[in-house]
């Protein structure tokens, strides 16, 4: 079969090889895989700041695709069946412990850029009927993880939400906070973006650039209030603020290191506004099962900014590496 492998850590340590297609054991899956999409962790991979890979891998944790062979024991799956294999295929449900972690789809196990994988049956998850395999795709890691960070704050109508950017998880989250009823407030340093971001419902933009005091218009919007639920997806440059900008009782929910990990903080506005403070790995298969669930209850559609050949796979992660300039998905097709 063909696939990519990445041979070192680095950006440009992409090549193209076949591979022995794999055979299913049993209670697995063949899955005929047709599109992949990329995540920040996937770039952390590539450049070494991810611990546990090991070269030369398959790259790419997101895939989707269709059934293409059963293992003994298999039932209710059906070959041509359009499927999603969960990034941790050992993680059905339940709090994450480290047996669920330790094996990674594109970081400990074959990723999505092979023409073949053979996953747990019990890891896949349908592909909604309205969605594209590129589409489908986006959903493993960044639905699933902004579906956690909603239902992380029990939004309803009339929670504020607090966005930063336009990467696949704050487009997400924007996604199914209106779909909750919620105001959303997002902030990028791009007015384009900040227009693509109020098409797709939200309500309050800030322009970070022109307003570095981002959590202070968050406030004056909130007439002083602040947010139910501020997803922090950029990491040690914008932690304080997200602080501030969080409601009493309200959630920070932090799920990205973009700017770094390391961040000094003062430990008051936590105790005195009884904030939760809640990191994040993604889910369970569970967990993706109920993001999908109300992906096609509410139609919702993924944002895929660009779409890429197995051929552009360095181009591809080129644009992720560098930062700021999609908005949404970045997609892989086979």
């Amino acid at each position: 079969m063909k696939a990519i492998e990445l041979t070192a850590p680095g950006l440009v340590a992409f090549r193209q090889t076949e591979l022995p297609e794999p055979q299913v054991a049993p209670g697995e899956v063949l899955v005929r895989l047709r599109a992949a999409t990329l995540n920040f962790a996937d770039v952390a991979v590539a450049t070494g700041a991810f611990p546990g890979a090991t070269f030369p891998m398959i790259p790419v944790a997101d895939g989707a695709g269709e059934v293409a062979a059963l293992g003994e024991g298999v039932s209710g799956l059906s070959i041509g069946e359009r499927v999603i294999p969960h990034f941790m295929p050992n993680w059905q449900g339940g709090a994450m412990t480290s047996r669920h972690v330790a094996a990674m789809r594109g970081i400990t196990l074959p990723g999505s850029l092979a023409e073949y994988v053979a996953v747990p049956a019990n890891s896949l998850v349908a592909l909604p009927a309205h969605l594209d395999f590129v589409q489908g795709a986006a959903l493993p890691i960044a639905a699933t993880t902004a579906w956690n960070a909603v239902r992380s704050a029990q939004l309803r109508p009339g929670s504020v939400v607090v966005l930063l950017g336009t990467g696949g998880v704050s487009i997400f989250a924007l996604q199914f906070a209106k779909a909750s009823g919620a105001t959303v407030i997002l902030a990028s340093s791009s007015d384009e973006k900040l227009e693509r971001a109020r098409q797709l419902g939200a309500d309050y933009l800030i322009n970070y650039r022109a307003t570095p005091a981002w959590d202070e218009k968050v406030l004056r919007l909130t007439e002083g209030r602040g947010a139910d639920l501020v997803v922090e997806t950029v990491g040690g440059a914008t932690f304080a603020r997200a602080l501030n900008a969080a409601a009493m009782g309200g959630t920070v929910f932090t799920v990205g290191f973009v700017s770094g990990t390391a961040v000094s903080i003062d430990l008051l506005p936590i105790i005195v506004k009884a904030l939760r403070i809640v990191g994040n790995s993604t889910g369970s298969v569970a967990d993706l099962g109920e993001a999908v669930r109300a992906i096609a209850a509410h139609r919702i559609v993924p944002v895929i900014d660009r779409v890429f050949s197995l051929d552009e796979t360095g181009a591809a992660y080129a644009e992720l590496s560098a930062g700021g300039r999609h908005f949404g998905k970045l997609g892989i097709v086979h």
